[in-house]
């Protein structure tokens, strides 16, 4: 697990050159990531070779499904934590993908800020996964630990953490349930607390898969 202290150690493997490139760019220029090296296939003995804390790796441009495509990377550097990227917005895709052992699924079209918050996250030993894909594959699997978080949660710690995974801030949501921002604030440390996590993605996350939205 990288903390927000130490250099992340970043390999890329992405098939179109000049959105390899690119990547290696914006990483570049983060504080506290170097990029060790990128290629277009997965090469596990330039894998072996970087040593990287977290591989980002295009699903679009590997041959063959996922697990192939995830387990040469996992064997060359097992310690690494494996980041997807993929144009595919497909809940089975991103299930076949965590469960052969991504830690994050992203999809291209996020904002450069999105992808180095997930290739973060990851580093930092969460998983992340878009919302936006996660949302019905999560509502469809309520498990039954997800009904005890609910069961965590307070009535207001409820409503809070639906407004923030609507997106709102801590403002609006002040203002939406005619409460202080200080008491906005409390009830969220609460929550985060509660429910383990550090992050509003991550109460986004949870607010998904508690059924709320």
């Amino acid at each position: 697990m990288i903390t927000a202290l130490d250099t992340m150690r970043l390999y890329i493997i992405e098939g179109q050159v000049l959105f390899a490139k690119a990547l290696c760019q914006v990483f570049s220029a983060e504080r506290n990531i170097q990029v060790v090296g990128d290629s277009q296939l997965v090469d596990e003995g330039m894998l072996v070779r970087a040593r990287p804390d977290v591989i980002l790796l295009d699903l679009d441009g590997t041959n063959g499904g996922v697990a192939e495509a995830l387990d040469p990377c996992k064997r060359a550097v097992p310690n690494a934590r494996v980041c997807a990227l993929t144009m595919r917005p497909a809940p089975e895709v991103m299930h076949r993908c965590l469960s052969a052992g991504a830690e994050g699924y992203v999809i291209k079209d996020v904002t450069p800020a999105e992808l180095i918050r997930a290739v973060r996250m990851v580093a930092g030993g969460d998983t992340y996964v878009d919302p936006r894909v996660a949302g019905g594959w999560l509502r469809r699997r309520s498990s039954a630990a997800g009904k005890a978080d609910l069961n965590e949660l307070s009535v207001r710690e409820t409503e809070v953490i639906r407004l923030i995974a609507e997106g709102l801030s801590n403002k609006e949501i002040s203002s939406r349930l005619n409460l202080s921002e200080k008491t906005i604030k409390n009830h969220i440390s609460r929550i985060f607390s509660k429910l383990n996590i550090c992050a509003r993605t991550q109460a986004a996350v949870h607010a998904i898969k508690l059924g709320l939205l």
